[in-house]
């Protein structure tokens, strides 16, 4: 499969938390044909299965999450301007000048400027400070609330960064929303994959899940649904190789391979499921990193308390620049990211009786 073609066409899609609608789709219509079972269920997750040889072998779960971090339309100026709502979290230093796509609720899209009051009229006081996202609005080129209205625009549409998907030298890929759409791309590799090998001892899941950026309520509510034995979520983790940030802060660093995450500020990783996936990478001759304790959170907080319980691992691709309008990958890092996600895979249902016994 080109993976490529398939980051750029999961990077330049509509999805921010509870309008993954795009994402969800071109997914869907991409495995179809390649899995035993796929649904959606109540909350937007997409589910997809490939059954096991035996109606009686455990299940793993593989997550990656559909939604990137946006806005909505929380007011409509007398003037056209519209303001915002942040869907997730967001660095205000970085908004003003950035272009936005705004989504309305029959699928129209329109391209609009955040602004804010010019550097050159603003007082020592307000030059001192960041903007807030109270103080931030989107010119759409729009003369007055009813053209907005014309156009369809109304309360609660979405808005995405207005990016496309570009390649930088040495196998570096520039785009939005790699967060989590990373994930996906090795999740929907490995079930194209799948298709060419035979049963395995393991039901394989996957969870193309909703609302991470919101709390991580699809995967919840997804991971309740499905019970599995075992899970691993698949990321884009915060790549901080830049100057200015000390080694100590630096999670992960570009070409480094494939990050395992010992812990975050919200889960410990299950130390069983740590050790294997850093077995394999050294067998395998797999690049690999540890992501550095204890930045950010991932689904595997949710996942990993749901019933009685879900040993969980973290495996991430890491990525400058998330959560905000543009973010970078190399290709060298998502390469060894899949290539120890297929590895695990495989091993499966002996990881599984290690972890469970």
């Amino acid at each position: 499969m080109d993976s490529i073609e398939l980051l750029r066409r999961l990077s330049e899609a509509h999805g921010p938390s509870g309008f993954e609608d795009e994402v969800r789709e071109h997914i869907w219509k991409t495995l179809a044909n390649d899995v035993d079972e796929i649904r959606s269920d109540a909350l937007g997750n997409l589910i997809v299965r490939r059954r096991a040889n035996s109606e009686t072998a455990p299940v793993l779960l593989i997550d990656a999450h559909m939604d990137e971090v946006g806005f909505v339309v929380s007011h409509i100026e007398p003037t056209g301007f519209l303001r915002l709502a942040p869907l997730g979290g967001w660095d205000e230093r970085v908004l003003p000048g950035q272009r936005l796509e705004v989504r309305t609720r029959e699928g129209k899209k329109y391209i609009g400027v955040i602004g804010t009051t010019p550097p050159h009229i603003q007082t020592g006081d307000d030059k001192k400070s960041p903007p807030t996202m109270e103080s931030l609005f989107v010119d759409i080129g729009a003369t007055s609330r009813q053209e907005v209205a014309d156009w369809g625009i109304r309360l609660g549409d979405s808005l995405v960064p207005a990016q496309s998907y570009v390649e930088l030298p040495n196998g570096v890929c520039a785009g939005k929303a790699f967060d989590d759409r990373v994930g996906c791309a090795l999740l929907v590799e490995l079930f194209k994959e799948l298709t060419n090998l035979p049963r395995l001892g393991i039901e394989i899941v996957g969870l193309f899940s909703t609302f991470e950026e919101l709390n991580a309520r699809g995967a919840m509510v997804g991971t309740f649904g499905i019970a599995p034995t075992f899970a691993l979520v698949l990321e884009a983790t915060v790549a901080a190789d830049v100057p200015g940030v000390p080694e100590a802060r630096c999670p992960t660093r570009f070409g480094g391979g494939a990050a395992i995450t010992l812990m975050d500020k919200y889960t410990h990783c299950h130390p069983r499921l740590v050790r294997v996936l850093e077995l394999i990478a050294e067998r395998e001759k797999i690049p690999y990193q540890f992501k550095r304790p204890i930045f950010g959170g991932t689904n595997a907080a949710r996942i990993h308390t749901t019933r009685a319980g879900v040993p969980t691992a973290t495996l991430s691709v890491p990525c400058r620049y998330i959560h905000s309008a543009t973010s970078l990958i190399r290709l060298s890092d998502y390469e060894a990211t899949r290539n120890l996600l297929r590895a695990f895979v495989l091993e499966a249902e002996k990881i599984s009786a290690e972890v469970t016994s």
